[in-house]
Formats: structure tokens, C-alpha cells, sequence
């Protein structure tokens, strides 16, 4: 679909890979890479990841559609991630334009670009890879023969800071949404592929939202006065959601990187959506209800990617592993034929009350590593107000058996910024993680001969769309950058190390996720003024950011500092993720007040997730 005409690379390839460092990252033949012959599919399909390889083939999305889109006989689904600074040198110099990994063909002449947005920091890097494959930056500017530019991930639970260049997105789940899509476009292709008409018509499929059928007004004040559907779009428009996990499409294998990559291992989804809902987290959110896989589907599954990769160690995914109602019945499955094979099993996203000491003791037959466990705040007050739902003595109990288990290292994550906190919660963090310490020096049965380490990472609080906090102002950076100061000078001991975020990244990051159209000006000057790795420390200015925001008269500190009104029509509003503005409003007043809601499967707060009537809300043990 190239309008220019041209169907390849200006030059070869492949001798860039012997002048850039780790060529494996665009190579391909990988085992398990998928290649087609071109003419024998309808539908080109770039995946594109805007990070480096390492990044991307860690992902658990990427790998699932990468295999559900190949499955289908007529598309060819490629791979397709941002080049490190030496590889866009290159391309730029000798013209070669950014390509698919499988086929090495450049992506402006498939069917469909698409990108999952995974960080609101990667959206600069989008537009790079856009100009890097030749295609014009903004959706109006492309014509009929230019690929479909979609998006999908997370970040489209607010996508306005990018909506003049994204042709679609989808919300939610993308399994069953996509393979909807397909359909419509391979009719439209049949009859003569008109963007105008194939974006009309694409709107009225639930889960996909056109951002060019919405017009966007705003009061003098800079608030948004309405958000207007035309050509019929829907007025809201409802994420997708896949109801029955068993059922659902899941890979028998996983594409096996050349490179080391960040999490370099098999990974076994268990289930969706969290019942916890903790007010500051959007994933707790947006994946609601919960929807479990049985223990039998996940052994099978796990056992398969295995088989079929060669790896030696497999993570059961989710967001908090120990809420998996099987997993004392799944680990014994597990185990049977893990140890056997000597495949070690991971289980990253727990809570500290749902480690218990059978559980300590099964995961001690596996080869030991450091425990992750995320009090999030670090007094009780705090937590409360965030619905942590966990006490101190819980968080020191468990550390006990996990030290009695034989484990000496952990690793607690806190987050700083939170509304409502004090000086005394951020001391309280240090507090926290000496009790921890002390309570290894007090167990008799700690393991002989060996000290413990406490690693302390701090990440800086970011108000996010669809969560009760998506009202709240975010600290300015100087504040965040006060309270590091204390909580360094709160730790005692070498025994703990502190770890934190920088607060201009994350100042950055809250003026993205809660931003609206009027930002894509400032995003597109930006990325001609360089900024176009922005989630890479090594590349960040933030100076070039405020300079762009002051020479276009836009005041970040109105997206990321400021207080909203309950009554105020947010960017994201016209997006329906099934929790209702009503019940995060009541959640966000509970959280001033320190009053917490139980979980999901105690007592269903009414949300509105209920709607879907499946997963937790209806099987009967909540």
C-alpha cells in the first residue's frame, strides 16, 4: 500500500548489521520467527514496539497477537521495534527505511502499522519510527495508499496526546477486536480501499475508537467544554474484554531471541484484571473483571512454551500472582514436571498476605532468588488511604517465613508522592524497611552464615486516567526531589539500599497521562527538536520539553499539577473502561478519609464491571 511506489530499501540491510552494535536485534531467523511468502497473503501487519528489541521481545502482548494475527493463514504479522541511536544513524545516512525483522521489507508498504502503548515516554519514539519508515507523522496527511496507523496497550486509556497521529485505536483486550478489524479490511481492500470509508465504518466496532470522528471544544479556563461524535461514532466508546480464559487463544511457543533480552523466559498468563484496587494503580482498573485460566490450561500451556523454546525457567504472569485462586493446587502440577526438567519457575507480582508458609516451602524445592514484594507506602495511615489493604504485622510476618524459607535478599517497592502524604510517611518507608532487616537478625531460623540485603526502589506517584487518584495534582519536582532528600537521610543501615526514580521523568510522564489533543502540537515540535527516546534516561532533556511547552504558550504544569473538579469533563471521558466515574469519585473521598474497600472477592464495591457478567463478579466467590 505504498503510495510512493517503491517496494524496497534503498540500499542492503544487511550490510548495516556488521558497523552497529548487537546486530541480532535486527537480523531475524530467530527460532520460532514466523515467514511467509508474500504473495500468498492479503494482510501485512507490522507489529511495531517503540523500544529497543530487548524491551519489546520482553513483552507478553506482543508475543500472544504476534502469534494469534500469524495463525491466520492470510496475514503475515512482522516484527518491528525502534533502532538504538547507531542502527538510525545508518539508515538515515544510506535511506534504508525502518523494516520488519521476518522479511526485511520496509513497513510503508504493509497494510498496517501498529503500536502498543505500553509508557507514555514512548510516544515521541513512535513518531520517529513513523518518519524513520517514511510515512507521514499525522493522520490527516495520509492518504489511501499509506498503511492503517493503529494503536492499542494501556496508554489508550487516554490517547489524545497522540490522537493526530494514530488512524485508530483499540481498547481493552486486542484478541477478538483485531480479528474484527482484519474482516472489515479485507472487505474494504476487495472493493477498492478508501481511508475515509473503512475509518467510518471501523468506529462502529466496539473497542475501536477514531479520534478523527470526535471533535474536542474547550471552556476559556483551558477545560474541555464537550467531545462531540460525527459521521456516527458512537458517543463513549466500551473496551473489549475476553470473558473465557481457557478458551482464549494462547501460543505453544514464543519466538527465542539471538540477544539477552530483560526478562529472557517463557511466561505463563494465569489470569486478568486484579481484585485488589488499589487506588492508585490504573491496571487494577482498566482489566477489570477478573478471569482466571484453570490450573490444567496454565500446566499445559506452561509446559508446551517449554518444550517448544528451549528455555530452562517460566513466570506465572498477572498482576498479583498469589490472588490466583489455584495456585496451591498449580504449583504441585507444576513441580511434577519442572523439577524433572530442572526449569526453574518464577513467580514475580505477589502480595505479601498471600505468601504463605506452605507456599514458601514448595517454591524452596526451586532454585532460590530474591523475593519482590510492594508495600507501596510506608506507614499504615498511608496504605489505608491507597487501599493497600495490609498491615505491618502481615508485611514483618511474612518476611519472617520467607527468611525462615531460606531467602536473603528482598526487594520492596514504595512510591512516593501519594496524596495525602506526609514527612512521616516518607521516613516511614525507611522505618519500614529497617524492621524488615531487624526482623532477619531476630529469626532463629534465618539461614546460617549469611546477611540480608533490603533493596528499596522508589518510584515517583503519577495520577493516572481511570484511577480514584485521576483528580489529584502531582507533586512538582521539587517536591518529589525534598522528600528523596529525607528519605535518604532517614536510612540507618547499609543493610538497605534506596534506589528512586528521577522526578523530571516522572513530571514528564504526569503531563502525558492526563493530557489532551492540545499536546500533539507540542509532541510533534518536540520530536523535531530531538526528543524522540524520551524513556531512555541517557537521552531525556527535559529543558527541551519546557522550552517546546513555552514557545507554543502551553503550561504542563495545567495537565500535571493540578487539581481537578469532580464535575470536570476529562480528556478520557468519552472512553468506556467499565468502571464507573461515580464509583472512582466515592473511592477518591474514601481515600481522604483513610477508609479502605475491600477486595473483589470479600464484597463487590459496584464498580460497574459487573456489566460484563463474567469473571469474578459472577462465580460466586466474591
Amino acid at each position: 500500500m505504498n503510495e510512493n511506489g517503491n517496494t524496497g530499501n534503498a540500499g542492503n540491510v544487511e550490510q548495516l548489521f556488521t558497523k552497529v552494535q548487537k546486530p541480532g536485534r535486527y537480523a531475524g531467523g530467530e527460532l520460532n520467527s514466523v515467514v511467509k511468502n508474500p504473495a500468498n497473503v492479503n494482510i501485512r501487519f507490522a507489529f511495531c514496539f517503540p523500544d529497543l528489541y530487548e524491551v519489546g521481545m520482553s513483552h507478553l502482548g506482543m508475543k500472544l497477537l504476534y502469534g494469534l494475527y500469524n495463525q491466520q493463514e492470510d496475514i503475515w504479522c512482522e516484527r518491528v521495534f525502534a533502532p538504538d541511536t547507531d542502527m538510525e544513524a545508518l539508515m538515515r545516512e544510506r535511506g534504508v527505511r525502518l523494516f520488519g525483522l521476518e522479511s526485511r521489507d520496509p513497513i510503508d508498504t504493509f497494510d498496517f502499522v501498529g503500536f502498543t502503548l505500553q509508557y507514555e515516554l514512548s510516544f515521541t519514539a513512535i513518531l520517529n519510527m513513523l518518519d524513520l519508515a517514511g510515512l507521514p507523522l499525522r493522520s490527516a496527511d495520509r492518504g489511501d495508499g499509506c498503511p492503517l496507523v493503529i494503536a492499542g496497550g494501556p496508554c489508550v486509556c487516554n490517547p489524545e496526546p497522540i490522537a493526530d497521529f494514530i488512524d485508530l485505536f483499540t481498547l481493552g483486550e486486542g484478541e477478538e477486536v483485531s480479528l474484527e478489524l482484519f474482516d472489515l479490511y479485507r472487505r474494504h481492500k476487495a472493493a477498492g480501499f478508501r481511508r475515509a470509508a473503512f475509518l467510518r465504518e471501523a468506529a462502529q466496532i466496539e473497542g475501536v475508537y477514531v479520534p478523527s470522528l470526535y471533535e474536542v471544544r474547550y471552556h476559556a479556563d483551558g477545560t474541555i467544554a464537550s467531545v462531540a461524535p460525527k459521521d456516527g461514532a458512537p458517543a463513549r466508546v466500551r473496551k473489549r474484554l475476553i470473558l473465557d480464559m481457557d478458551k482464549a487463544y494462547y501460543p505453544d511457543r514464543f519466538v527465542v531471541p539471538f540477544v539477552e533480552i530483560v526478562h529472557d523466559r517463557a511466561m505463563s498468563e494465569i489470569f486478568r484484571g486484579c481484585i485488589r484496587g488499589c487506588r492508585f494503580c490504573q491496571a487494577g482498573f482498566i482489566y477489570r473483571p477478573v478471569r482466571e485460566k484453570s490450573a490444567e490450561t496454565v500446566d499445559a500451556q506452561s509446559r508446551a512454551l517449554c518444550e517448544n523454546t528451549g528455555y530452562e525457567e517460566f513466570s506465572l504472569s498477572s498482576l498479583s500472582t498469589s490472588d490466583y485462586t489455584e495456585l496451591e493446587r498449580l504449583l504441585p502440577m507444576l513441580l511434577d514436571w519442572a523439577e524433572k526438567e530442572q526449569t526453574n519457575i518464577s513467580l514475580p507480582s505477589l502480595r505479601v498476605d498471600g505468601f504463605s508458609e506452605e507456599l514458601a516451602a514448595r517454591l524452596n524445592i526451586l532454585r532460590r532468588s530474591g523475593l519482590t514484594f510492594a508495600p507501596e507506602a510506608g506507614t499504615q495511615r498511608l496504605r489505608d488511604a491507597i487501599n493497600k489493604n495490609l498491615s505491618e504485622p502481615e508485611i514483618l510476618e511474612t518476611a519472617k517465613r520467607a527468611f525462615s524459607a531460606g531467602w536473603t535478599a528482598v526487594k520492596l517497592y514504595f512510591m512516593m508522592g501519594l496524596p495525602t502524604e506526609t514527612r512521616e510517611d516518607v521516613a516511614g518507608i525507611a522505618a519500614l524497611a529497617q524492621k524488615i532487616v531487624n526482623a532477619y537478625y531476630a529469626n532463629p531460623n534465618k539461614p546460617k552464615g549469611k546477611g540480608v540485603n533490603v533493596s528499596v526502589s522508589v518510584s515517583c506517584f503519577v495520577p493516572k486516567p481511570f484511577t480514584p487518584f485521576q483528580w489529584e495534582p502531582q507533586d512538582t519536582v521539587e517536591e518529589l526531589e525534598a522528600k528523596q532528600r529525607h528519605l535518604r537521610e532517614s536510612v540507618t543501615t547499609r543493610k538497605v539500599s534506596l534506589h528512586w526514580h528521577d522526578a523530571q521523568v516522572s513530571f514528564l510522564e504526569g503531563v502525558f497521562a492526563r493530557g489532551d489533543r492540545r499536546l500533539c502540537a507540542a509532541m510533534e515540535e518536540a520530536f523535531r527538536r530531538g526528543c524522540k527516546r524520551d524513556a531512555w534516561s541517557e537521552h531525556f532533556s527535559l529543558q527541551t520539553w519546557l522550552d517546546v511547552f513555552r514557545d507554543l504558550g502551553i503550561d504542563p504544569a495545567f495537565y500535571a499539577n493540578r487539581r481537578r473538579d469532580f464535575a470536570e469533563i476529562l480528556p478520557w471521558d468519552h472512553l468506556d473502561y467499565g468502571v464507573t466515574k461515580a464509583f472512582l469519585a466515592a473511592e477518591n473521598r474514601r481515600a481522604h478519609e483513610s477508609v479502605t474497600t475491600p477486595n473483589c472477592r470479600q464484597a463487590c464495591a459496584g464498580c460497574g464491571a459487573a456489566r460484563w457478567k463474567g469473571g469474578v463478579c459472577t462465580d460466586g466467590r466474591n
